[in-house]
Protein backbone atom coordinates (compact mmCIF):
# COMPACT_ATOMS: atom_id res chain seq x y z
CA UNK A 1 0.00 0.00 0.00
CA UNK A 2 1.24 3.64 -1.14
CA UNK A 3 1.75 6.03 1.47
CA UNK A 4 -0.81 8.20 -0.46
CA UNK A 5 -3.08 5.63 -0.64
CA UNK A 6 -2.67 4.84 3.38
CA UNK A 7 -3.45 8.89 3.74
CA UNK A 8 -6.27 8.68 1.41
CA UNK A 9 -7.55 5.61 3.82
CA UNK A 10 -7.28 7.66 7.06
CA UNK A 11 -9.05 10.63 5.49
CA UNK A 12 -11.72 8.20 4.95
CA UNK A 13 -11.78 6.51 8.05
CA UNK A 14 -11.99 10.12 9.68
CA UNK A 15 -14.80 11.77 7.48
CA UNK A 16 -17.31 8.27 8.05
CA UNK A 17 -16.71 8.54 11.83
CA UNK A 18 -17.46 12.20 11.79
CA UNK A 19 -20.59 11.17 9.13
CA UNK A 20 -21.81 8.19 11.92
CA UNK A 21 -21.54 11.22 14.37
CA UNK A 22 -23.48 13.99 12.62
CA UNK A 23 -25.90 11.47 9.78
CA UNK A 24 -25.52 9.50 7.07
CA UNK A 25 -22.46 9.23 5.11
CA UNK A 26 -24.17 8.69 1.57
CA UNK A 27 -27.82 9.51 0.87
CA UNK A 28 -28.12 10.63 -2.96
CA UNK A 29 -27.36 8.06 -5.76
CA UNK A 30 -29.64 8.01 -8.24
CA UNK A 31 -29.93 4.81 -10.54
CA UNK A 32 -31.96 4.73 -13.91
CA UNK A 33 -32.71 1.92 -16.61
CA UNK A 34 -33.55 2.65 -20.33
CA UNK A 35 -34.06 0.63 -22.85
CA UNK A 36 -33.53 1.55 -26.47
CA UNK A 37 -35.79 0.55 -29.41
CA UNK A 38 -33.50 -2.06 -30.86
CA UNK A 39 -34.03 -3.92 -27.15
CA UNK A 40 -30.34 -3.40 -26.09
CA UNK A 41 -30.86 -2.16 -22.09
CA UNK A 42 -29.02 0.43 -20.35
CA UNK A 43 -28.54 0.64 -16.46
CA UNK A 44 -27.16 3.72 -14.89
CA UNK A 45 -26.50 5.39 -11.84
CA UNK A 46 -24.70 8.23 -9.95
CA UNK A 47 -22.45 7.39 -6.74
CA UNK A 48 -22.42 9.97 -4.39
CA UNK A 49 -20.20 10.08 -1.09
CA UNK A 50 -18.85 12.23 1.43
CA UNK A 51 -14.87 11.54 1.19
CA UNK A 52 -13.07 10.06 -2.07
CA UNK A 53 -13.84 6.50 -2.36
CA UNK A 54 -10.60 5.96 -4.46
CA UNK A 55 -12.66 4.02 -6.69
CA UNK A 56 -10.95 1.98 -9.95
CA UNK A 57 -12.42 0.21 -12.50
CA UNK A 58 -11.49 -3.34 -12.56
CA UNK A 59 -12.23 -6.46 -14.48
CA UNK A 60 -12.73 -9.64 -12.49
CA UNK A 61 -11.72 -12.94 -14.22
CA UNK A 62 -13.12 -16.31 -13.86
CA UNK A 63 -12.16 -18.88 -11.00
CA UNK A 64 -10.97 -15.79 -9.00
CA UNK A 65 -11.81 -17.41 -5.12
CA UNK A 66 -14.17 -15.49 -2.84
CA UNK A 67 -14.71 -16.39 0.74
CA UNK A 68 -17.45 -14.52 2.35
CA UNK A 69 -17.54 -12.33 5.50
CA UNK A 70 -19.10 -13.33 9.04
CA UNK A 71 -20.08 -11.74 11.96
CA UNK A 72 -17.47 -13.90 14.52
CA UNK A 73 -14.95 -14.16 12.08
CA UNK A 74 -15.54 -17.95 10.72
CA UNK A 75 -15.05 -18.55 7.04
CA UNK A 76 -18.21 -17.78 5.21
CA UNK A 77 -19.58 -18.82 1.78
CA UNK A 78 -17.03 -19.57 -0.27
CA UNK A 79 -17.26 -19.47 -4.18
CA UNK A 80 -15.21 -19.62 -7.76
CA UNK A 81 -16.38 -16.61 -9.83
CA UNK A 82 -18.55 -18.40 -12.75
CA UNK A 83 -18.45 -14.94 -14.97
CA UNK A 84 -16.43 -12.40 -15.66
CA UNK A 85 -17.70 -8.92 -14.75
CA UNK A 86 -16.40 -5.09 -15.12
CA UNK A 87 -17.38 -2.65 -12.97
CA UNK A 88 -16.05 0.28 -10.29
CA UNK A 89 -14.69 -0.61 -6.87
CA UNK A 90 -14.31 1.48 -3.93
CA UNK A 91 -10.46 1.46 -2.48
CA UNK A 92 -9.03 -1.07 -4.23
CA UNK A 93 -11.35 -3.54 -2.61
CA UNK A 94 -11.66 -6.99 -5.08
CA UNK A 95 -15.64 -6.50 -4.54
CA UNK A 96 -17.77 -4.30 -6.90
CA UNK A 97 -20.17 -1.73 -6.14
CA UNK A 98 -21.36 -1.04 -9.66
CA UNK A 99 -20.67 -3.88 -12.85
CA UNK A 100 -22.36 -5.80 -15.49
CA UNK A 101 -20.78 -9.56 -16.57
CA UNK A 102 -20.48 -11.44 -19.13
CA UNK A 103 -24.26 -12.84 -19.70
CA UNK A 104 -25.46 -9.35 -19.20
CA UNK A 105 -26.31 -8.90 -16.20
CA UNK A 106 -25.72 -5.67 -13.98
CA UNK A 107 -25.83 -4.91 -10.77
CA UNK A 108 -25.91 -1.64 -8.57
CA UNK A 109 -25.41 -1.25 -4.90
CA UNK A 110 -26.72 1.65 -3.02
CA UNK A 111 -26.70 3.59 0.45
CA UNK A 112 -29.69 2.16 2.48
CA UNK A 113 -29.14 3.92 5.93
CA UNK A 114 -31.95 4.28 8.62
CA UNK A 115 -33.69 1.07 6.67
CA UNK A 116 -30.96 -1.70 6.32
CA UNK A 117 -31.49 -4.41 8.74
CA UNK A 118 -29.50 -7.83 7.84
CA UNK A 119 -30.52 -11.42 8.45
CA UNK A 120 -29.88 -12.90 12.36
CA UNK A 121 -26.60 -14.58 12.00
CA UNK A 122 -25.95 -18.06 13.89
CA UNK A 123 -22.52 -19.53 13.62
CA UNK A 124 -23.86 -22.76 12.01
CA UNK A 125 -24.65 -21.12 8.90
CA UNK A 126 -21.39 -19.59 8.56
CA UNK A 127 -21.00 -21.66 5.22
CA UNK A 128 -23.66 -19.31 3.68
CA UNK A 129 -22.91 -16.10 5.27
CA UNK A 130 -21.52 -12.91 3.49
CA UNK A 131 -21.62 -9.46 4.20
CA UNK A 132 -23.49 -6.88 2.52
CA UNK A 133 -20.69 -5.47 0.03
CA UNK A 134 -19.85 -8.94 -0.85
CA UNK A 135 -23.61 -9.57 -2.28
CA UNK A 136 -23.40 -7.47 -5.58
CA UNK A 137 -20.17 -9.32 -6.68
CA UNK A 138 -21.54 -12.54 -5.26
CA UNK A 139 -24.65 -12.25 -7.62
CA UNK A 140 -22.15 -11.23 -11.00
CA UNK A 141 -20.17 -13.89 -10.39
CA UNK A 142 -22.62 -16.09 -10.17
CA UNK A 143 -25.65 -15.60 -12.17
CA UNK A 144 -27.29 -14.77 -15.43
CA UNK A 145 -30.34 -13.48 -15.20
CA UNK A 146 -32.75 -12.28 -12.30
CA UNK A 147 -34.77 -15.13 -12.25
CA UNK A 148 -31.59 -17.47 -11.32
CA UNK A 149 -30.87 -14.41 -8.90
CA UNK A 150 -34.29 -14.41 -7.25
CA UNK A 151 -34.48 -18.39 -6.73
CA UNK A 152 -30.44 -17.94 -4.99
CA UNK A 153 -31.34 -15.39 -2.51
CA UNK A 154 -33.17 -17.20 -0.22
CA UNK A 155 -29.73 -19.61 0.03
CA UNK A 156 -27.80 -17.14 1.61
CA UNK A 157 -27.28 -15.05 4.72
CA UNK A 158 -26.42 -11.82 4.25
CA UNK A 159 -25.24 -10.75 8.04
CA UNK A 160 -24.28 -7.30 10.09
CA UNK A 161 -20.56 -7.59 9.52
CA UNK A 162 -18.19 -4.81 10.26
CA UNK A 163 -17.01 -3.08 6.98
CA UNK A 164 -13.80 -2.46 8.77
CA UNK A 165 -12.35 0.05 6.37
CA UNK A 166 -15.49 2.66 8.03
CA UNK A 167 -16.03 0.50 11.34
CA UNK A 168 -19.60 0.36 10.89
CA UNK A 169 -21.89 -2.42 9.60
CA UNK A 170 -22.56 -0.62 5.78
CA UNK A 171 -26.07 -0.32 5.64
CA UNK A 172 -26.61 -0.67 1.67
CA UNK A 173 -29.74 -2.35 -1.08
CA UNK A 174 -29.08 -3.30 -4.69
CA UNK A 175 -30.56 -2.95 -7.77
CA UNK A 176 -30.00 -6.24 -10.56
CA UNK A 177 -30.74 -5.67 -13.91
CA UNK A 178 -30.58 -8.35 -16.73
CA UNK A 179 -30.00 -8.36 -20.64
CA UNK A 180 -33.84 -8.31 -21.03
CA UNK A 181 -34.63 -5.44 -18.98
CA UNK A 182 -36.58 -7.58 -15.89
CA UNK A 183 -35.20 -5.22 -13.22
CA UNK A 184 -35.94 -5.80 -9.35
CA UNK A 185 -34.41 -4.50 -5.70
CA UNK A 186 -33.18 -6.28 -3.08
CA UNK A 187 -32.93 -4.87 0.62
CA UNK A 188 -32.64 -5.99 4.07
CA UNK A 189 -35.72 -4.80 5.82
CA UNK A 190 -36.32 -6.07 9.54
CA UNK A 191 -33.90 -8.69 9.30
CA UNK A 192 -35.71 -10.39 6.39
CA UNK A 193 -34.92 -10.44 2.70
CA UNK A 194 -37.31 -8.06 0.71
CA UNK A 195 -37.02 -8.50 -3.21
CA UNK A 196 -39.46 -6.77 -5.20
CA UNK A 197 -39.82 -6.19 -9.05
CA UNK A 198 -38.86 -2.81 -9.88
CA UNK A 199 -40.90 -2.24 -13.37
CA UNK A 200 -39.68 1.54 -13.98
CA UNK A 201 -36.05 0.24 -13.60
CA UNK A 202 -35.57 3.11 -10.65
CA UNK A 203 -33.86 3.46 -7.26
CA UNK A 204 -32.64 5.69 -5.13
CA UNK A 205 -31.95 5.16 -1.06
CA UNK A 206 -33.88 4.88 1.82
CA UNK A 207 -36.87 4.48 2.29
CA UNK A 208 -37.31 1.14 1.26
CA UNK A 209 -38.22 0.90 -2.33
CA UNK A 210 -42.05 -0.27 -1.88
CA UNK A 211 -42.60 3.12 0.21
CA UNK A 212 -40.87 5.00 -2.79
CA UNK A 213 -43.73 3.28 -5.50
CA UNK A 214 -46.16 4.10 -3.34
CA UNK A 215 -45.06 8.23 -3.20
CA UNK A 216 -45.02 8.45 -6.84
CA UNK A 217 -49.55 8.73 -5.75
CA UNK A 218 -48.56 12.16 -4.85
CA UNK A 219 -47.49 13.30 -7.70
CA UNK A 220 -50.36 12.09 -10.21
CA UNK A 221 -51.16 15.70 -11.03
CA UNK A 222 -47.14 15.67 -13.28
CA UNK A 223 -47.24 15.45 -16.93
CA UNK A 224 -44.92 15.61 -19.76
CA UNK A 225 -47.51 17.97 -21.78
CA UNK A 226 -48.12 21.90 -20.95
CA UNK A 227 -51.28 22.51 -19.22
CA UNK A 228 -53.45 24.50 -21.23
CA UNK A 229 -54.63 27.86 -20.22
CA UNK A 230 -57.02 28.06 -17.43
CA UNK A 231 -59.86 30.97 -16.80
CA UNK A 232 -60.55 32.24 -13.99
CA UNK A 233 -63.94 34.73 -14.00
CA UNK A 234 -62.87 36.96 -17.38
CA UNK A 235 -59.64 36.28 -16.79
CA UNK A 236 -57.20 33.52 -18.65
CA UNK A 237 -54.32 32.23 -17.25
CA UNK A 238 -51.21 31.09 -19.53
CA UNK A 239 -48.43 29.09 -18.43
CA UNK A 240 -44.77 30.84 -17.92
CA UNK A 241 -42.84 29.23 -21.15
CA UNK A 242 -42.05 25.28 -21.58
CA UNK A 243 -42.59 22.75 -19.04
CA UNK A 244 -46.16 23.64 -16.98
CA UNK A 245 -46.97 20.26 -17.06
CA UNK A 246 -43.88 19.63 -14.15
CA UNK A 247 -45.12 22.08 -11.85
CA UNK A 248 -44.56 20.95 -9.07
CA UNK A 249 -42.12 18.66 -9.18
CA UNK A 250 -39.33 17.87 -6.51
CA UNK A 251 -36.26 19.64 -7.06
CA UNK A 252 -34.21 18.51 -4.26
CA UNK A 253 -31.54 16.36 -3.60
CA UNK A 254 -33.75 13.99 -0.94
CA UNK A 255 -34.07 10.59 -1.94
CA UNK A 256 -38.13 10.51 -2.63
CA UNK A 257 -37.53 13.71 -4.70
CA UNK A 258 -34.74 12.18 -6.61
CA UNK A 259 -37.16 8.71 -7.30
CA UNK A 260 -40.00 10.75 -8.58
CA UNK A 261 -37.64 13.10 -10.76
CA UNK A 262 -35.33 10.25 -12.08
CA UNK A 263 -39.05 7.93 -12.89
CA UNK A 264 -40.34 10.88 -15.26
CA UNK A 265 -37.54 11.73 -16.77
CA UNK A 266 -36.49 7.97 -17.80
CA UNK A 267 -39.77 7.46 -18.78
CA UNK A 268 -40.71 10.79 -20.51
CA UNK A 269 -37.09 11.10 -22.77
CA UNK A 270 -37.86 10.18 -26.30
CA UNK A 271 -36.43 6.52 -26.97
CA UNK A 272 -33.14 5.97 -27.68
CA UNK A 273 -32.40 3.72 -31.37
CA UNK A 274 -29.71 1.82 -29.68
CA UNK A 275 -27.90 0.56 -27.04
CA UNK A 276 -25.26 3.28 -27.82
CA UNK A 277 -27.69 6.19 -27.77
CA UNK A 278 -29.26 4.85 -25.26
CA UNK A 279 -25.57 5.28 -22.56
CA UNK A 280 -25.32 8.96 -23.74
CA UNK A 281 -29.19 9.37 -23.11
CA UNK A 282 -28.52 7.99 -19.69
CA UNK A 283 -25.82 10.62 -19.00
CA UNK A 284 -27.92 13.65 -20.03
CA UNK A 285 -30.39 12.47 -17.67
CA UNK A 286 -28.24 11.62 -14.52
CA UNK A 287 -26.82 15.77 -14.88
CA UNK A 288 -29.94 16.26 -13.75
CA UNK A 289 -28.46 14.71 -10.63
CA UNK A 290 -25.49 15.91 -10.48
CA UNK A 291 -24.66 16.77 -6.78
CA UNK A 292 -21.54 20.04 -6.63
CA UNK A 293 -19.25 19.57 -3.59
CA UNK A 294 -21.05 21.92 -0.68
CA UNK A 295 -24.57 22.12 -1.61
CA UNK A 296 -25.79 18.91 0.19
CA UNK A 297 -23.91 18.93 3.69
CA UNK A 298 -24.54 18.19 7.39
CA UNK A 299 -24.97 20.95 9.60
CA UNK A 300 -22.10 19.97 11.36
CA UNK A 301 -18.17 20.13 10.56
CA UNK A 302 -15.91 16.81 11.07
CA UNK A 303 -13.17 16.80 13.68
CA UNK A 304 -10.51 18.60 11.06
CA UNK A 305 -13.41 21.01 10.70
CA UNK A 306 -14.16 20.02 7.05
CA UNK A 307 -17.75 19.90 5.51
CA UNK A 308 -19.73 16.60 5.44
CA UNK A 309 -21.04 17.20 2.28
CA UNK A 310 -22.19 14.36 -0.41
CA UNK A 311 -21.07 14.63 -4.08
CA UNK A 312 -21.34 13.34 -7.37
CA UNK A 313 -18.08 10.83 -7.36
CA UNK A 314 -18.61 9.44 -10.44
CA UNK A 315 -21.60 8.65 -13.05
CA UNK A 316 -21.48 5.37 -14.36
CA UNK A 317 -23.52 3.14 -17.42
CA UNK A 318 -23.47 -0.33 -18.33
CA UNK A 319 -24.81 -1.46 -21.49
CA UNK A 320 -26.07 -5.30 -20.77
CA UNK A 321 -25.69 -5.64 -24.44
CA UNK A 322 -22.18 -5.21 -25.51
CA UNK A 323 -21.06 -5.49 -21.83
CA UNK A 324 -18.97 -2.31 -21.46
CA UNK A 325 -19.28 0.03 -18.14
CA UNK A 326 -18.50 3.54 -19.10
CA UNK A 327 -17.87 5.78 -16.47
CA UNK A 328 -17.20 10.27 -16.14
CA UNK A 329 -15.70 11.90 -12.79
CA UNK A 330 -16.41 14.87 -10.80
CA UNK A 331 -13.20 16.32 -12.26
CA UNK A 332 -13.28 14.52 -15.64
CA UNK A 333 -16.66 14.82 -17.53
CA UNK A 334 -15.08 12.81 -20.53
CA UNK A 335 -17.20 9.53 -20.34
CA UNK A 336 -14.65 6.70 -20.82
CA UNK A 337 -15.48 2.96 -20.77
CA UNK A 338 -13.86 -0.90 -20.62
CA UNK A 339 -15.20 -3.20 -22.84
CA UNK A 340 -15.46 -6.52 -20.98
CA UNK A 341 -15.67 -8.74 -24.44
CA UNK A 342 -12.08 -7.26 -25.48
CA UNK A 343 -10.28 -8.36 -22.06
CA UNK A 344 -8.82 -11.30 -20.97
CA UNK A 345 -11.26 -13.68 -19.04
CA UNK A 346 -8.99 -16.50 -18.15
CA UNK A 347 -6.56 -13.93 -16.41
CA UNK A 348 -5.11 -14.65 -13.18
CA UNK A 349 -5.74 -11.80 -11.63
CA UNK A 350 -7.86 -8.49 -11.64
CA UNK A 351 -7.32 -5.90 -14.15
CA UNK A 352 -7.12 -2.24 -12.66
CA UNK A 353 -8.07 1.07 -14.49
CA UNK A 354 -7.59 4.16 -12.54
CA UNK A 355 -10.65 6.47 -12.90
CA UNK A 356 -8.85 9.54 -11.48
CA UNK A 357 -7.17 12.23 -13.64
CA UNK A 358 -8.55 16.23 -14.17
CA UNK A 359 -10.71 16.92 -16.88
CA UNK A 360 -8.73 19.11 -20.21
CA UNK A 361 -9.89 22.17 -22.07
CA UNK A 362 -9.12 21.55 -25.46
CA UNK A 363 -8.95 25.40 -27.78
CA UNK A 364 -10.22 25.10 -31.32
CA UNK A 365 -7.99 25.63 -34.43
CA UNK A 366 -8.11 27.65 -36.76
CA UNK A 367 -11.66 27.09 -39.17
CA UNK A 368 -10.89 26.44 -42.79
Amino acid sequence: MTSRFSKGMRLVAAAVTAAMLFGPAAEACTGITLTAEDGAVVRARTMEFNVDLHASVIVVPHGLKRVGETPDGKTGLSWNVKYASVGANPMGLPYLVDGVNEKGLSMGLFYFAQSAEYQPYDAADAGKTLASWQLGSYILDNFATVDEVKAALGNIVVAPVIFKQFNMVLPVHFVVTDASGKTIVIEYVGGKLQVSDDPIGVITNNPPFDWHMTNLQNYVNLGLDNVPPQKLGPVTINGLGQGTGLLGMPGDFTSPSRFVRAAIFSHGVEPSKTGDDAIFEAFHILNNFDIPRGVARDAEKDEHGNLVADYTQWTSAVDTVNKRFYFRTYDNSDIRFVDLAKQDLDATSVKTWQMDGYEVAHELGTPE
